[in-house]
């Protein structure tokens, strides 16, 4: 990718389950906010331009990141992805492409988002993608007989050939800023849900003639995001195995990881 990095971090939801009156993206996985850790992978991708789009909480969320050189701004009413997308719109450079990540996505690696960049350029937008043992509730990557992505489609939206696909969509894109602005007004709510999904992006992208590109994500864990406190757990106790392997990898003897 040639193009100039811009980056959005969507943060606005509640996490009503997990049952707490922090805003989701504050609590902490290995004792660091998550939406802190998704904003220091970030700027290891060199970003020109970062901004969090928040909502449910925000004053708590800027007020704990203040010292975090980023700018913020409020999506009110959670309308869906498009939607809060729309909210950063104004702070967008047009002649970059915008990367899209989520708050309470705390695990995915800046090599994996390189990988996604590099597939991309002015006239191409890409999705990141993953194969997972249970797709249920997540959105489908639908293929065409050559392989090509033709949509992604949601759970609730899905026919039952379609929800036997196991490769989802992560929700991460990346898409430049002047088509971004062309097409996130012609994304319509009618969905099961009557919310502006992102992922119309694909389908509005075939229409123009614009290629849509993947990148695999290998790692299930880098794409999982948290909405209770049971992830929450699940991914603490995979980030402090990844942690142990790295020490070990570096000349460190554990001898019962389980207990690190």
């Amino acid at each position: 990718m040639n193009l100039k990095l811009n980056v959005v971090v969507l943060a606005a939801g509640k996490g009503t389950r997990m049952k707490s009156a922090r805003p989701k993206v504050l609590h902490r996985l290995a004792g660091k906010p998550l939406l802190l850790h998704v904003l220091d992978t970030a700027r290891k991708l060199e970003c020109a331009n970062l901004q969090v789009v928040t909502g449910f909480g925000s004053e708590a969320v800027e007020q704990e990141l203040a010292s975090a050189d980023t700018s913020f701004v409020l999506q009110e009413e959670q309308l869906g992805t498009a939607h809060a997308v729309q909210q950063a719109l104004a702070g967008f450079e047009d002649d970059a492409v915008a990367l899209v990540l989520y708050g309470d996505v705390p695990l995915i690696k800046a090599d994996t988002l390189k990988a996604l960049l590099y597939e991309v350029d002015a006239d191409s937008m890409g999705v990141l993608t993953c194969v997972v043992d249970n797709p249920t509730g997540l959105g489908r990557i639908i293929r065409s007989e050559s392989g090509q992505i033709t949509r992604i489609v949601e759970e609730k939206d899905a026919s039952e050939s379609e929800k036997a696909v196991d490769e989802i969509n992560t929700g991460f894109m990346a898409i430049p800023v002047n088509l971004l602005k062309k097409w996130l007004p012609r994304i319509q709510a009618d969905n099961a849900q009557r919310e502006y999904y992102l992922t119309d992006l694909v389908e509005l992208a075939i229409a123009d003639g614009i290629a849509v590109v993947t990148s695999l994500c290998q790692d299930q864990a880098e794409i999982a995001g948290i909405n209770d406190r049971v992830q929450l757990a699940e991914l603490e106790r995979k980030y402090q195995n990844s942690m142990n392997e790295e020490l070990m990898i570096n000349g460190v003897s554990v001898a019962a990881t389980s207990r690190v």
